[in-house]
């Protein structure tokens, strides 16, 4: 755990050791699940191995402050915005779908938010609201807004790679049908 003393838990055959052993396109692979930027993935697939999460996520974030404009723009072409689960009034599906619209017509790109920290019941209320605050943005700073939740998003799904579905990094493609902590429905 960050910020802990507990010592790490030994090697298993998958989890980052799976990641670190992984062949380099199957882990470029799987990182560009996590951020659709070839930089970013090549990059972090290149200073294998990791000793622990913590310097594997420590990586990830350094590689994400270094995404040149054209990194970013990658890497947001990939992104869908989060989407309601099918059980959710129709209402609040319309509602969502006109405010990604008019995120995305100002911005060009999908709206991206990092809901890490808030409960199920709260991730509507803070897309909308996000969206509803960062469409006050000019298109710079929205920029260097969306870069910093998808570097938070990349955190996240690499964590979540690393840790719950190695066997993904030992096959040739991973799986890309998984969604993972970042892709969950509202």
């Amino acid at each position: 755990m960050r910020g802990t003393s507990v010592p790490a838990a030994p090697p298993r055959p998958g989890g980052l050791d799976g990641f670190n052993r992984a062949p380099q396109r199957s882990a470029e692979a799987a990182l560009l699940a996590c951020c659709a930027s070839g930089r970013w993935a090549a990059r972090i697939a290149a200073h294998r191995p990791y000793p622990d999460l913590d310097a594997l996520l420590a990586a990830a974030d350094e590689a994400s402050y270094d995404l040149s404009g054209d990194d970013l723009a990658e890497a947001l072409a990939d992104e869908s915005s989060p989407g309601l689960h099918a059980s959710a009034p129709q209402s609040a599906h319309t509602a969502l779908r006109a405010a990604h619209a008019a995120y995305e017509s100002s911005f060009g790109h999908a709206f991206v938010i990092c809901l890490d920290g808030f409960s199920p019941t709260e991730h509507l209320n803070q897309v909308l609201s996000g969206i509803r605050l960062r469409m006050n943005n000019d298109p710079d700073e929205e920029r260097s807004i969306a870069a910093d939740e998808l570097r938070r998003l990349a955190r996240a799904r690499l964590a979540h790679l690393v840790a719950d579905h190695p066997e993904h990094l030992m096959a040739d493609q991973p799986e890309s049908d998984t969604p993972g902590p970042a892709h969950r429905v509202l």
